[in-house]
């Protein structure tokens, strides 16, 4: 008898080929049956009129911390996600040393946005070796997880105070390379790293990695050709590479014999030039025998900012020092007439278009005040502030800012949402350079909403815009990240593979209002949408939600190299039907 039969649907079984009305049986969470299914079942699941496709892969999430607070990990699975890959950018909370855990701790909720209240109470701490950092997440998780082994981690436990701001000598790198071989031969699912200049640790200084030589990157990244069904994640920074970003892209990914993913590619019709340019490192790395893939941001994204973090202000040119200064030197240097003067012509001469419009203060909306006293402008865009008060724009949002300590929080326009710019973005879908993805799912909680990424494009991307049919856009949403990430029988609905199941009403399915939940530990807040339109989500053929609600069963599975992966598909192959 079957656990499952689910019947009356339109299956889309995540290989780009046509729906099918047909039925998917289940049995001990794998699919065992495709097509007309007689066998009877101890449960029967009406799909009339619904979507039956794979779950959705999310390949770069930040849940390593979440997880053990929200084992749900809300809240990708009400979106259809059934598989996350946590451990991105090299921020990751394993291995630990422990004169590490502060130091990490601190870094994330700078870097990424995690509350630091949350961070202590919500996380144990209490691990060391990579592999015990995912013993302790057996048995806990809803959705499928497998993590990455960060390069900043990695750094801080073999070099300590020494991982910011020093090279490592011989003795460190070996002594990380050893310590990445363990990570990776206890289930780590690769080697992650960022150079990006808005990567930056909670003293406002160069996270680890943006410390390390050509060397250290090279001989750590070919750690992963020992460890096959391994990836590569790395962040190169913002606008178009350099030649040596793109040489050192491929080289990596030869040295480790496996695919590079950077993150994140944002198309629309301002950055056609600087897209062009960034996908053209792929083509350069698979004329040498490498593999470089960019992960491509499917939607608008509304970013919320403040001068307390300063993430997405370090990136401005000549914005870098300031936010690398303490709080209060900080706010003694923003009250500088002097310094303000060149911090506004630095913010000018920005030439990557997300910066020249964070660079437009009239524009910028506040949305959320901290003094009563400023409570009449939330809502209300800077330039209105300025009018008010008779200065610019730029002083305006200054002095706002100063007078809450810098924890004002702004919301910059929304940029790229006109046809034009989808339709770019639909180009990018279709590219075998790029893949949909760069959720950033556990990160920047106060910051942004792209955790809703598979609901935007089945919704704008699919049925608003039509930019690729339902077939395509579910292929490119499963088979195609499983494949990229070497996840063994994931991403299709096929006899003898995992029940990964999402059933979804494809002309209702959206994502719901972002408003602001306070759930997170400590009372912590975080942005949040619900998603409309999914009926069902199961994993590993357990149902874990249920018309919007979560079932509260545990049935993911722990994702670990070697046993759960294999080699990724031969350059050029990962959107290509198997």
């Amino acid at each position: 008898m079957l656990d499952i039969k689910i019947v009356g649907g339109s299956v889309v079984d995540g290989t780009g080929s046509p729906s099918r009305r047909v039925d998917v049986g289940i049995r001990d969470g794998r699919i065992v049956a495709v097509g007309d299914v007689s066998e009877a079942a101890s449960q029967t699941l009406d799909a009339e009129g619904r979507t039956v496709a794979p779950g959705f892969v999310d390949t770069h999430t930040h849940y390593d911390a979440q997880v053990f607070w929200d084992q749900a990990l809300s809240p990708s699975c009400f979106h259809g996600v059934t598989t996350v890959i946590g451990g991105n950018c090299g921020f990751t909370i394993a291995p630990l040393a422990s004169d590490a855990a502060e130091y990490l701790m601190r870094m994330l909720a700078r870097v990424e946005g995690m509350p630091l209240e949350s961070l202590r109470e919500g996380v144990p701490w209490d691990w060391r070796s990579f592999g015990q950092y995912l013993d302790r997440l057996e048995g806990r998780l809803g959705v499928n997880a497998g993590f990455m082994v960060g390069h900043s981690a990695l750094r801080r436990v073999v070099m300590g105070e020494r991982a910011v701001g020093s090279e490592a000598d011989a003795y460190e790198l070996q002594s990380m390379r050893e310590l990445l071989a363990r990570s990776l031969a206890e289930g780590g699912l690769g080697f992650s790293s960022t150079l990006s200049p808005t990567h930056n640790d909670a003293e406002g200084r160069p996270v680890p990695s943006r410390y390390a030589s050509r060397e250290e990157m090279l001989a750590l990244a070919g750690v992963c050709a020992d460890f096959p069904g391994t990836m590569l994640g790395f962040l190169p920074g913002v606008g178009e590479f350099g030649e040596d970003v793109t040489r050192l892209m491929a080289e990596m990914s030869l040295a480790a014999r496996a695919p590079l993913v950077w993150n994140a590619l944002v198309a629309d019709r301002e950055t056609r030039a600087i897209v062009a340019a960034q996908l053209s490192a792929s083509d350069y790395a698979r004329e040498r025998g490498g593999e470089v893939v960019a992960l491509a941001i499917p939607q608008p994204m509304t970013v919320r900012i403040n001068l307390e973090s300063g993430f997405g202000f370090d990136a401005l040119p000549g914005w870098d020092r300031l936010m690398q200064l303490p709080l209060k030197e900080r706010q003694q240097a923003l009250r500088d007439p002097a310094r303000r003067e060149a911090l506004a012509r630095g913010a000018e001469s920005a030439q990557h278009p997300q910066l020249r419009a964070l660079a437009q203060w009239e524009a910028l909306t506040i949305v959320e005040t901290f003094d009563p006293a400023n409570a009449e402008w939330k809502g209300r865009t800077v330039g209105e502030v300025a009018e008010r008060k008779g200065c610019s724009a730029f002083d305006a949002l200054l002095d706002l800012s100063l007078s809450e300590d810098l924890r004002t929080s702004f919301l910059s326009p929304v940029r790229g949402d006109d046809a034009e710019s989808w339709a770019d973005r639909g180009k990018v879908w279709l590219d075998d350079r790029a893949v949909i993805g760069g959720s950033d799912a556990g990160a920047h909680l106060d910051m942004i909403d792209s955790f809703a990424y598979s609901t935007q494009v089945l919704s704008r991307g699919v049925r608003e815009h039509r930019l690729l049919s339902l077939e395509e856009a579910i292929h490119r949403l499963t088979e195609v990240p499983a494949r990229l990430c070497g996840l063994r029988g994931r991403g299709r609905l096929a006899p003898g593979w995992w029940a990964d199941v999402v059933i979804f009403d494809p002309g209702a399915v959206r994502c719901g209002a972002i408003h602001t939940r306070f759930d997170l530990p400590a009372g912590a807040a975080r942005l949040y949408a619900d998603a409309e339109g999914i009926d069902r989500v199961l994993v590993n053929g357990v149902e874990i939600v249920r018309a919007g609600e979560h079932t509260g069963r545990l049935p993911g599975a722990l994702l670990r190299s070697g046993r759960d992966t294999e080699p990724s598909p031969r350059r050029g192959a990962l959107h290509a039907d198997a």
